[in-house]
């Protein structure tokens, strides 16, 4: 099927065509040599065709035999397309998975999820998975930019050190309750990671998020109200000085963020996702961005998240890096510059 994508960021249509054999109530849809955000756009919209012209499909298979690259909006469209088959009562099944694509699956942990047509890894086909992992962005292979984030992060370990006494005691002493908060989010391809901050909320939290959701100040797939009642009284100042996310060195060392980067989302947004809104997760998340230094507190949409995201991905360089980090220090005790 050949579908006409719009570009994500640029007005040119682009005509993406997806081959697809129907065997009785099997379908089988033959994959592009490349699946990022207008080949994904064009895969979803060609399997949903095919749920929707052809109601009696039991059957889909995705076929990556010439599928070399994939990012994360094709990783996007792959976990979408499984939804809609699984609302649907559709076997979704991946066959003749290249290492290239097993890499990706491989590092979300997707190959467990998906239906995948057995093809007899050994132990050195595993290695080169890891070894075919793509190159969505160049700060993704930059060794430079990861020398920064160790010695940065080293550095801001120091100073969380020298701080943590004082943070801990004023954090205790106002509610009880652990001195560490810590949650789950998607870095880069998706990859989910235990992220760690100095607790700025009370214990309950994340139980109360539920009831607080007719209050969401932002429009779309996050969460934001002023003057948040889970928000502890020394949490407030931990926010409004970005003391609360010093621990975040520590996933900066281990490289499961980098000093500088995009906002990391909790997997209940990503799953709300559009595929193109996917491409955020092409580079690793950071401590700071372009949404940290232009506003995060009066941030109210998710595109204008979107926007400076690929913004960043698009201006990227190590003195761009840099120029981020100068320009966060300098607002960090603006009273608008607390967390999101």
């Amino acid at each position: 099927m050949a579908t006409k994508v719009q570009g994500f960021m640029t007005s040119q249509p682009k005509e993406v065509n997806f081959p697809v054999m129907f065997s009785n109530d099997t379908a089988i849809v033959q994959v592009s040599a490349r699946l990022s955000v207008l080949e994904a756009v064009a895969f979803k919209q060609t399997c949903q065709e095919i749920t929707q012209a052809n109601p009696d499909t039991k059957q889909i298979i995705i076929d990556f035999h010439q599928t070399t690259f994939m990012d994360s909006s094709g990783l996007g469209a792959l976990v979408s397309n499984l939804k809609i088959a699984q609302e649907r009562n559709i076997q979704f099944i991946l066959r003749n998975v290249t290492p290239q694509v097993m890499s990706v699956l491989n590092l979300t942990g997707l190959d467990k999820v998906f239906s995948i047509e057995s093809q007899g890894e050994t132990p050195s086909q595993k290695n080169q998975f890891e070894e075919q992992l793509p190159t969505t962005h160049p700060s993704v292979r930059s060794w430079m930019k990861r020398f920064i984030d160790v010695v940065g992060s080293l550095v801001g370990l120091v100073i969380t050190g020298i701080l943590f006494i004082p943070i801990a005691a004023a954090i205790r002493l106002n509610s009880p309750g652990p001195i560490f908060f810590s949650q789950i989010r998607c870095g880069w391809m998706g990859k989910r990671f235990q992220i760690w901050k100095f607790r700025s909320m009370y214990i309950d939290a994340e139980a109360r998020k539920a009831e607080l959701e007719k209050q969401n100040q932002v429009q779309g797939a996050f969460f934001k109200i002023d003057n948040d009642p889970r928000v502890t009284k020394i949490g407030r100042f931990l926010r409004r000085t970005s003391l609360d996310e010093l621990p975040q060195f520590l996933n900066v060392l281990k490289g499961e963020m980098s000093l500088v980067g995009t906002r990391p989302p909790t997997p209940d947004e990503v799953e709300r996702y559009e595929v193109p809104e996917w491409q955020r997760l092409d580079v690793k998340p950071g401590m700071t961005g372009e949404w940290q230094v232009n506003g995060r507190s009066t941030v109210r949409k998710f595109e204008d998240v979107i926007r400076l995201d690929l913004q960043y991905q698009k201006n990227w360089s190590l003195m761009y890096d840099l120029k981020l980090i100068f320009k966060t220090v300098a607002i960090l005790f603006n009273k608008n510059s607390g967390a999101v």
